[in-house]
Formats: C-alpha cells, sequence, structure tokens
C-alpha cells in the first residue's frame, strides 16, 4: 500500500513554487535533515550564523534550530524555498517570526553521510 501512495504522490506533485502543496512538500523533505551550518548574507558577505542543529515542523511553522538558538521561524504557507542544485542543502526565504516578522533569506547546508 505504501508504493502506491508514492507512486500517486509522484505522479501527482506539483511544481509550482507558490502553491500551498509544494511548500508544505518542501517543508516535508527538509524537515528531519540534521544541519552542518546555516549562512545568511550580510553587508555582501556570507557569514556563518549557527552550527549544528536541525529543521523541524511545529503546527503550521518551520524552525530551524542551530547553535542552541532558533535561528529562523517562519509560517510554511509563506516561505519560498528550494534545494542546492548540489541537494547539500536549502535556500529559505520568509518573513522570520523569531525576529519581528523581518523577511530573511538563509542557506542550510545539510551535514552530509555516507
Amino acid at each position: 500500500m505504501g508504493l502506491i501512495k508514492k507512486i500517486i504522490e509522484r505522479a501527482t506533485k506539483t511544481k509550482n513554487p507558490d502553491s500551498k502543496r509544494y511548500k508544505w512538500d518542501m517543508a516535508r523533505q527538509m524537515c528531519g535533515h540534521h544541519i552542518k551550518y546555516v549562512t545568511e548574507k550580510r553587508n555582501d558577505v556570507d557569514e556563518v550564523i549557527g552550527r549544528s542543529g536541525g529543521l523541524n515542523i511545529r503546527d503550521d511553522e518551520l524552525l530551524v534550530f542551530a547553535s542552541a538558538d532558533v535561528i529562523m521561524r517562519c509560517k510554511i504557507e509563506q516561505m519560498q524555498a528550494w534545494e542546492l542544485l548540489s541537494k547539500d542543502g536549502v535556500v529559505i526565504t520568509a518573513p522570520d517570526l523569531e525576529h519581528g516578522g523581518v523577511e530573511r533569506t538563509i542557506i542550510v547546508y545539510y551535514v552530509y553521510y555516507r
């Protein structure tokens, strides 16, 4: 039964990055990955803002947790997210509820396991 469900989900997968389904699928795909480090561009320089953490979904929000702190907390339906071409991480742009609703763009790099 699980194989049929996966086939149907893959066949009906949306490619519209503005749709709710795409955003939720992307959030579920990111959730559970371990974070190597997180960067944010400040003054035209990518700065590391967190290390060693994880991505989690709580209710309708995505939480990026690193360096024993919540780096970003955003509503899944308000975020824009896309994978790096190397599949080593993800770029997330969204209003950050943890820091007063300011729109931020962060790059999350995953821990690579062989």
